[in-house]
């Protein structure tokens, strides 16, 4: 080999050294960084000039990468339902001062028990009333706080959505020049990088899955199926329901104009933080709110009043309790809502007006209806008449998801046995989902990660490379200046 072709060779050497250098360095910048994958510089023999560098690569594995997408999904989903429910919790959680539901009505049936004892007690017959009112009240609390669960679940939607087609457009922007640059033979790999956190920030809202085209082109799939990038973004479209009453039904997701929630949905998406929340809202939140009008229904039937003339001809009408749609009692079935207009009616209620004593002696919807004809002031029978029933199993619709057949303390506590449930096989879920999530994303960080260990390593490799090109060089300087001073 000539001494001009060794000249050549040492000086390539230092050059594509200082590119791999280079490539090395922005590793190091990024260690630590979950958006990074490791770069690596590859070079290629080029006959009679040495090495160059022909091209920059990226540390990549398709599965673990795929199956950190499906774990985000499921996890940022679940965690969704969890908050959901952590919220709805709010309704039975304070044990202490009684105030869930279930605990007001045994309050009652125990008011109800004392007032029994001493009838003639107008103090007993206002602790019962007002029981009753407590419960009418924390039946319109939950139902505001159901209401209000659904409706922040229906805002968080909008902003996912819009999220989803911010998502979209960057990764447009960002897929162009990835295309551009591979059809040029340029390194992509930073935006290769940022192509991918975009698609695991996407995959937090709505389940996906992608397709790799020639020029690393790419296309991105619901995980049902429908179109969101393909050439150009899809648009993904809600419309938001501002105010929720119990017979609010949510809106749809569209995407590229296909719905992906709802009943009407053919291709309803499976995973994600859309997928949680809209359940939240449509399934959770509303099963809840039927238990609670299912236990309103119940309440207003046990204490309606019946026609007490010696031929009955008028209906039974609402009595203590009473609703919006009074003075007919509400039909069998889930009335949606009626929680949160069930109400202590005011002729009863001390607190507007009303005669406490009216829950003894009956009376509160006219003559027709009076229990205590006689005015004696040890009357008895319509207060146990109360007790009964409150302790006697009536039946409940089916839709509410607990049990068809029990007593009113039995269906309350059952609503409470069943969210609470499901608050705590959710948070088991979400737990078991965020397991998978760090521990996919742990093992596609030890593939393509950076290793500042190895880097290091690599760091003194090139070291040593660049010292044998400065060598050379510095030995065929000297032997040109031995030749020169040979000849001259």
């Amino acid at each position: 080999m000539s001494l001009s072709n060794s000249l050549g060779t040492a000086v390539s050497g230092l050059a594509t050294t200082a590119e791999q250098m280079s490539v090395l360095s922005r590793n190091v910048a990024r260690v630590g960084d979950p958006t990074a994958s490791r770069k690596s510089a590859n070079l290629v023999t080029v006959p009679g000039s040495g090495v160059r560098l022909a091209s920059v690569t990226r540390a990549v594995n398709t599965s673990l990468f795929n199956n950190l997408l499906n774990s985000t999904s499921n996890s940022a989903g679940q965690n969704a339902i969890v908050d959901a429910l952590e919220q709805l919790e709010q309704t039975v959680n304070d044990t202490e001062l009684n105030a869930s539901p279930a605990a007001l009505v045994q309050r009652l049936a125990d008011a109800l028990q004392q007032y029994s004892g001493v009838p003639s007690d107008a103090a007993f017959a206002q602790s019962a009333v007002s029981a009753a009112r407590d419960l009418a009240r924390s039946l319109n609390d939950a139902t505001d706080l159901v209401q209000g669960v659904r409706s922040n679940a229906d805002a968080e939607i909008a902003a996912s959505v819009d999220r989803v087609n911010t998502l979209l457009s960057r990764f447009d922007t960002v897929n162009l020049e990835i295309v551009k640059g591979t059809q040029a033979g340029a390194d992509v790999t930073d935006y290769l990088d940022q192509r991918d956190d975009i698609l695991k920030q996407l995959s937090e809202e709505i389940g996906i899955k992608t397709i790799t085209r020639a020029n690393n082109d790419m296309a991105i799939y619901t995980d049902s199926g429908v179109t969101l990038f393909d050439v150009s973004p899809r648009t993904v479209t809600f419309q938001r329901t501002l105010h929720y009453g119990a017979s609010t039904t949510g809106n749809a997701v569209y995407a590229d104009g296909l719905p992906i929630t709802g009943s009407n949905a053919t291709m309803a998406v499976r995973s994600g933080r859309i997928t949680g929340l809209v359940r939240a809202r449509d399934e959770i939140a509303v099963t809840y709110q039927n238990q609670l009008d299912e236990l309103a229904r119940g309440l207003i039937g046990a204490f309606a009043e019946s026609d007490q003339s010696a031929t009955p001809t008028l209906p039974d009408v609402p009595g203590l309790f009473t609703w919006s749609g009074s003075p007919a009692l509400p039909p069998a079935g889930v009335t949606q809502g009626l929680a949160g207009v069930i109400a202590i009616n005011p002729l009863v209620d001390p607190d507007q007006g009303g005669d406490a004593t009216l829950l003894r002696d009956g009376g509160i919807n006219g003559a027709a209806y009076l229990y205590n004809a006689d005015g004696g002031a040890g009357f008895t029978s319509r207060l146990d008449e109360f007790i009964d029933k409150m302790s006697t199993a009536q039946a409940f619709d089916p839709t509410a998801k607990i049990s068809t057949s029990a007593t009113l303390m039995g269906f309350a506590s059952s609503s409470a046995a069943w969210l609470e449930e499901a608050r705590r096989a959710g948070g088991e879920e979400a737990e078991y989902r965020n397991t998978l999530y760090e521990r996919a994303s742990d093992s596609l960080n030890k593939i393509t990660g950076v290793n500042l260990d190895e880097e290091m390593a690599l760091m003194l490799e090139l070291e040593r490379t660049y010292q044998a090109s400065s060598k050379l060089i510095s030995t065929i300087d000297q032997m040109l200046a031995a030749l020169l001073a040979s000849v001259s």
